[in-house]
């Protein structure tokens, strides 16, 4: 990736586009240097977080090492969304024709479905998004909740935060996993995730409540759910009996007891390690579990 050329248009969500940058930014720093454009068919390009940009109009001669990345953009609907010239979608199909890559964060899809550079391949885009993206784009083949597919050197990332995963596994890719790994640490990102990954960690998925006392039970798991947690330590510590906090755990998570959530909790922590490279033995003890065949069976209960 000799050089980056970002498209932005109005609209633009700053994170959609300076985590990628920062990613590919820190790995010049480290040796590994690219050339980063900007490029838009105004000057001044507004941001969904109201910071205005400035960008080129033109162009710059690219290669097939280079990459185009889209940016997603603040709108209630694809459909709804900014309009894209013909020149720039003409571009976006003129670099990969040439043998060039082309990603996109969130939204940006969208502007790849335009150029029709999603016809028959896997991509996806932000959790709320995929369904429109599948119906305006009918020859795609939308991968729901995962983080991001790549087909054809068509990449393409979900929401916000997952264009930094999408730039450390082009990184990975182009530089070697340690380069994207000494990135990500730079960066201070927890953990570089793989492309199929879900979008929603289940500390996430099983947020959307409103019962303190559940959320403070949560708070205790999600801190420390490696370790031995029993039913009477968490109801002691938010202040209710054991009946209620079950009763009232399994109302707000969808029926789930305080251990299958810190169960569903080590088997995603145990899922990134093995997707990593250790082996089942290794994340079973680091996540918590003292005999490996309780991950055995939980994994192939989730499958």
């Amino acid at each position: 990736m000799n050089h980056i050329v970002f498209f932005l248009v109005p609209g633009v969500h700053l994170l959609d586009l300076a985590g990628p940058a920062q990613a590919f930014s820190t790995a010049a720093d480290f040796g590994h240097p690219a050339t980063l454009s900007y490029i838009a068919e105004r000057t001044q390009v507004p941001t969904a977080q109201g910071l205005p940009l400035v960008a080129r109009l033109d162009w710059p001669e690219l290669g097939p090492e280079d990459l185009i990345v889209v940016p997603g953009w603040q709108a209630p609907t694809l459909a709804a969304g900014p309009a894209i010239g013909a020149a720039s979608l003409q571009a976006l199909r003129d670099h990969h024709a040439r043998g060039g890559t082309v990603a996109s964060v969130c939204a940006g899809a969208e502007a790849l479905g335009r150029a029709g550079l999603l016809d028959g391949r896997r991509c996806t885009t932000h959790h709320d998004l995929q369904d429109e993206l599948a119906r305006r784009h009918p020859r795609a083949i939308v991968v729901r909740d995962v983080l991001f597919t790549t087909d054809d050197r068509v990449v393409t990332s979900a929401g916000i935060a997952s264009g930094i995963d999408l730039a450390l596994h082009l990184i990975a890719t182009r530089h070697g996993p340690a380069v994207a790994a000494r990135v990500a640490r730079d960066m201070v990102v927890y953990a570089r995730r793989n492309g199929d990954e879900p979008q929603t960690s289940a500390m996430l998925r099983h947020r959307s409540h409103l019962d303190e006392t559940v959320h403070r039970a949560q708070n205790l798991i999600d801190a420390h759910f490696d370790r031995s947690l029993t039913l009477p330590t968490l109801a002691a510590a938010v202040g209710v009996s054991e009946r209620t906090l079950t009763r009232l755990f399994s109302r707000a998570t969808g029926g789930l007891t305080p251990l299958r959530y810190q169960q569903t909790l080590r088997l995603e922590r145990a899922q990134h390690l093995i997707g990593h490279g250790a082996t089942v033995d290794a994340a079973a003890r680091s996540v918590g579990f003292e005999d490996p065949r309780m991950l055995r069976r939980l994994r192939a209960r989730a499958t």
